[in-house]
């Protein structure tokens, strides 16, 4: 019997942004990993698959019930990873999961979907070749040296709303406003909005604005980095 686990993209906002072999594939699941169940079932009620054995599966549990999923394939369970938005593993559980499977000689087949990453690449026109981050650090601090150490390029990176302006002011800091700046917030979702500058051309629009929502970050270090010198420092 060959074993299987199925990788599958959601959409990032937009539900009609699902492939029809993505909702093939859940509607063959016996047992569907869900980083929020509750998102999870917005999404499955949408494209009626029902009567599927839903599996909390999330950065916090996702080392302690890795033994019990790979269990449940080899058992000849039909088994599907998905995340709250856009595809498992970038940013999101599953690595461990894949890396157990491959142990395993379980096939990984994954099903394509849209990510808020490229799709932030491509409205931005900074490039047509990037370097994608993830989450930047966490600390100011950490953040401005993690900053410095870039080449010259085009990165994508993920921000949360409660670090953006504490972001922004990073790149202020760092590169004294010397540098090109997309950020984009709730991609494919109804109030889908943009902003395009310098970093304190885009904190100005921000301040008297509610931060919520999820936000993209492009920006293009150029060659020369211009990167602001502590004139007292020795």
């Amino acid at each position: 019997m060959d074993y299987k686990l199925n990788i599958v993209g959601t959409p990032i906002g937009n539900l009609e942004d699902i492939t029809l072999r993505a909702i093939r594939i859940l509607k063959e699941s016996d047992i569907i990993l869900c980083e929020d169940i509750r998102n999870s079932q917005k999404l499955l009620k949408h494209f009626n698959i029902e009567n599927k054995q839903l599996i909390s599966y999330h950065k916090f549990n996702e080392k302690l019930i890795l033994k019990k999923i790979i269990f449940l394939i080899l058992e000849g369970k039909n088994v599907s990873l998905i995340s709250d938005a856009g595809m498992p593993c970038i940013s999101d559980p599953g690595f461990n999961l894949i890396s157990e499977a491959n142990k395993n000689n379980i096939f990984v087949d994954v099903i394509g979907g849209p990510t808020a990453f490229t799709h932030a690449f491509i409205k931005s026109n900074l490039g047509s070749t990037f370097s994608f981050l993830g989450f930047l650090k966490d600390k100011s601090g950490e953040r401005i040296n993690q900053l410095k150490k870039f080449e010259p390029g085009t990165y994508v990176s993920y921000v949360s709303p409660y670090k953006l302006i504490s972001t922004l002011n990073d790149f202020k800091d760092v590169f004294n406003d010397n540098i090109e700046l997309y950020l984009c917030k709730e991609l494919t979702k109804l109030h889908e909005k943009d902003y395009r500058g310098r970093p304190s051309e885009i904190l100005s629009i921000l301040e008297n604005q509610s931060i919520k929502g999820e936000f993209v970050l492009v920006f293009l270090i150029k060659k020369e980095k211009h990167i602001k010198v502590n004139k007292y420092a020795k």
